[in-house]
């Protein structure tokens, strides 16, 4: 039985106007009927979904994490499986679904039909599939240009660093983490859902997008020492691999709720989303996605190792 996608391709993504064609013709070639709606405001993609959710089977997202983002809340809703095509800058949700950047690869993935059940993350009512930031982290989401990431794709996101560097400042965070409370001076702190984030940098090393519980990150205030030695050790932290001397503060769970003296920007899969105080809330299971077999296989060799 031919099957039925609504396809809904980010045109004003990095690659989006060019792969459109392409994707089309490879998804038709997978035995998958498409239905692409007409250009639309990225506000109103919601509701197309809605009003298609009888006519089709899936929802194939050709475009970045925040064009993924943009569609959480009627998947939820509406139920339906997501096919991911990366065609965004960073693409950490594909990157940790093992979904490779070449979108014909990206198309027989969901053609080939496996399904896996993720979970989503909602920070003050509005969903992340990858990681939420307050500080640091979301100085970049805000400083960081449309036009920057389709010219300069990750190098974007340095650069955009690089000018919150030197505008950041600490401040002063009370968490609350599943009853445990714990208060801290930061500069970032991170709560994630998902394994990636910023291209490719790994929330913490065991952190899955299946396996029930936030990884929140705290970054404490740097000194010159600090700065010097997590430079030598870029390439471990770069992986999640924190040591007790780094200054960073590690915590686990469910529900966490973040309050700091002073209003904070939020901003969740690359998008600003509100302010502190914030509640985040873990949602199992809540989205299914077609996914490679080797992502499958290598969940069973995480979960048998740990």
């Amino acid at each position: 039985m031919r099957r039925r996608a609504l396809l809904i391709i980010n045109r004003n993504s990095r690659s989006g106007a060019e792969d459109a064609e392409r994707i089309r013709a490879r998804l038709a070639g997978c035995g998958i009927e498409v239905f692409e709606p007409k250009p639309t405001l990225h506000a109103e993609i919601c509701d197309v979904i809605r009003n298609h959710r009888q006519k089709v089977d899936m929802i194939v997202v050709g475009g970045g994490d925040g064009s993924l983002n943009a569609v959480a809340p009627a998947l939820v809703e509406c139920g339906l499986p997501l096919g991911v095509i990366p065609l965004g800058t960073a693409n950490d949700l594909a990157r940790t679904l093992s979904i490779p950047p070449d979108p014909d690869q990206a198309c027989m993935i969901i053609g080939a039909g496996c399904r896996h059940r993720i979970d989503l993350g909602r920070v003050n009512g509005r969903y992340f599939f990858n990681v939420a930031h307050i500080g640091l982290g979301a100085r970049v989401t805000h400083t960081v240009s449309g036009p920057a990431k389709r010219q300069l794709g990750a190098f974007a996101y340095f650069a955009a660093l690089a000018r919150a560097l030197r505008s950041t400042r600490t401040f002063h965070a009370l968490i609350d983490c599943d009853g445990r409370r714990l208060e801290m001076d930061a500069v970032q702190i991170a709560v994630g859902n998902g394994r990636y984030f910023g291209g490719g940098t790994t929330v913490a090393a065991a952190a899955a997008i299946d396996d029930g519980r936030f990884f929140l990150c705290g970054v404490e205030p740097l000194g010159w020492r600090e700065v010097i030695r997590m430079a030598l050790r870029a390439r471990a932290l770069y992986a999640g691999r924190f040591e007790e001397r780094d200054p960073v503060q590690v915590e686990q769970g469910r529900e966490i709720f973040v309050h700091t003296r002073r209003p904070m920007i939020i901003s969740a899969d690359g998008e600003l989303v509100g302010r502190t105080p914030a509640r985040f809330e873990l949602l199992e299971r809540a989205v299914e996605v077609f996914v490679p077999q080797a992502y499958l296989e290598n969940e069973v060799k995480h979960v048998a190792q740990g």
